[in-house]
C-alpha cells in the first residue's frame, strides 16, 4: 500500500502528562511480512471489524495480528501476523499505509492501554500514546487523532501529536465516537455527560452543541462525512433519530421495530439518501431519508466546497429547509392519519428494505455502489446485497465470503 498523505508524521511520542502514565519514545516494533508465515487462519479469532473512512475497505483485528480487505472487488490486500497476542482495535486512515493499533488483553507486547500509530510502508511505529486505562476506540482523520477512554476523549494534532482537547463523557464502554472527514469541516460527535445526550464539537468554529437525543443511554451514533447531520439510537434500539448538528434540530425519526434490540451500527449513505441500521435481531434495515445536503445528491453537486464559516452561516437554516415536506418512501401504518390521537407507534416510519442475517451476531453495514449494501460480521462473513430503490422489500444477496479462510490470503 502507498500513502495518500503528503508525508508521514514525525517519529514522536505524546507528552501529555494528563493522558500518559509516563512520556515514552515509540518502540522499535517489527511486524512480520505476510510471506514470513504465521497463523494459517484455522485457529484465528476475530476480535473486531471496522470500515475505513470511505467504506471501500475494512480492517479485521485478530488474535494473531490484523488483515485488511478491499470491498469492491472483495479481496484480502495484506495481513500482519505476530506472536504473543493480536490486536483488539485496528483503525485505518482512508486507504493509506497509516494504521492505529491497540493490542488485545492477551497481548503481552502491545497492551490494551497503548495506541501505536503504525506506518506499514516504513514498517515502523511513528507515534505512540500510553494511558492509565484501557483504550475503547481510536478515530483518525488527515489532521486529527482521537483516542476514546471510558470516561474521557483525547484529541491530538496528527502532525506533531500535540494534545488539543480533552473532553469528559458519561461512562462510554462502547467507545462511541465519530469524526468528520470533509476537508472544510472538523466535527466530533461523542456522548455527553448525561444519559441520552450527544456532544457535538465543531472545532473550526469553536462551537459546541449538546443534543438530548434519547431518554435512554446512547447505544450507537454516526455523522455524515461533513459532520452536519447526526444519526443516533439508544439502548432501547427501537428508534433512530437524525439531527442537524449545527442547531440540534431533530429532522427525522424512523422505527427499526417494537421490541428492544442492540444496535450494532448506523451508516448514512454519502448522498444522504439512505440510512442503514444493523442490530442483534439479525436484520439490516434500510430507510429512506427526507434530508438532502445541498439540495441534491453529492454525485451531481458541482458547487465548490464551502468554508467552515459559510457552512456555519448557512447550515442551521439550510439543512432544516432540506427536509422534504412530502411523504418519504418508508412505509407507515394505515392509521398514521390519526397522528396525535393514537400512540406514536402508529405514525412511525418503518424500514424501506431489509436483509436477514443470523441473530445475535455482531454485523456492521455500509453502502456500496449501485444500490448495494456491504456487511461485515464478527462470524468472519462478508455479504454484498442489493436493494430496489423504488420498491424496497427484501434485498438480494450478490456475494458471500468467509474472509478468515486461507483461500482469501493474498498471493
Amino acid at each position: 500500500m502507498t500513502s495518500t498523505l503528503p508525508s508521514s508524521p514525525p517519529f514522536l511520542s505524546s507528552s501529555s502528562a494528563e493522558a500518559l502514565v509516563a512520556p515514552s519514545s515509540p518502540s522499535r516494533i517489527s511486524l512480520p511480512h505476510p510471506a514470513d508465515g504465521g497463523d494459517d487462519g484455522a485457529a484465528t479469532q476475530l476480535l473486531s471489524v471496522s470500515w475505513n473512512q470511505d467504506y471501500g475497505c475494512f480492517a479485521a483485528a485478530t488474535s494473531s495480528g490484523f488483515r485488511i480487505y478491499n470491498c469492491e472487488p472483495f479481496k484480502e490486500t495484506f495481513r500482519r501476523d505476530i506472536r504473543g497476542g493480536g490486536f483488539r482495535i485496528v483503525e485505518m486512515l482512508f486507504r493509506s499505509n497509516i494504521l492505529a493499533l491497540v493490542g488485545s488483553d492477551a497481548n503481552s507486547q502491545y497492551p490494551p492501554n497503548r495506541v501505536l500509530i503504525w506506518d506499514d510502508h516504513q514498517s515502523r511505529c511513528i507515534g505512540e500514546f500510553s494511558f492509565r486505562s484501557q483504550v475503547r476506540a481510536v478515530r483518525m482523520s488527515r489532521d486529527r487523532i482521537v483516542v476514546v477512554l471510558e470516561h474521557k476523549v483525547y484529541v491530538y494534532n496528527f502532525t506533531d501529536l500535540k494534545l488539543l482537547h480533552q473532553i469528559e463523557t458519561l461512562a462510554n464502554p462502547r467507545g462511541l465516537c465519530c469524526l468528520s472527514h470533509h476537508p472544510n469541516t472538523s466535527v466530533l460527535a461523542l456522548p455527553g455527560l448525561y444519559r441520552g445526550q450527544v456532544r457535538i464539537e465543531h472545532f473550526g468554529l469553536n462551537l459546541v452543541k449538546l443534543v438530548n437525543a434519547h431518554d435512554n443511554h446512547i447505544a450507537c451514533l454516526t455523522i455524515t462525512m461533513d459532520g452536519l447531520l447526526l444519526a443516533t439510537a439508544s439502548t432501547k434500539g427501537t428508534l433512530i433519530r437524525i439531527f442537524n448538528t449545527m442547531d440540534g434540530t431533530r429532522l427525522q425519526e424512523v422505527r427499526r421495530g417494537v421490541d428492544r434490540a442492540e444496535i450494532y451500527g448506523i451508516t448514512l449513505s454519502q448522498d444522504v439518501q439512505w440510512l442503514a441500521v444493523s442490530s442483534g435481531k439479525g436484520t439490516v434495515h434500510i430507510f429512506s431519508l427526507r434530508v438532502r445536503v445541498g439540495g441534491e445528491d453529492s454525485s451531481t453537486n458541482s458547487n465548490p466546497p464551502q468554508s467552515p464559516a459559510l457552512l456555519h452561516q448557512n447550515s442551521s437554516t439550510a439543512v432544516t429547509a432540506l427536509v422534504s415536506p412530502s411523504t418519504s418512501s418508508n412505509p407507515s401504518s394505515s392509521l398514521s392519519f390519526m397522528r396525535g390521537v393514537l400512540p406514536k407507534y402508529f405514525s412511525s416510519e418503518w424500514s424501506f428494505a431489509q436483509f436477514r442475517l443470523p441473530e445475535e451476531t455482531h454485523f456492521i453495514a455500509a453502502f456500496g455502489s449501485q444500490n448495494t449494501v456491504i456487511v461485515a460480521g464478527m462470524d468472519a462473513s462478508f455479504h454484498r446485497c442489493q436493494f430496489d430503490p423504488v420498491h424496497g422489500g427484501e434485498m438480494l444477496q450478490q456475494e458471500y465470503v468467509r474472509f478468515l479462510k486461507t483461500e482469501s490470503r493474498p498471493k
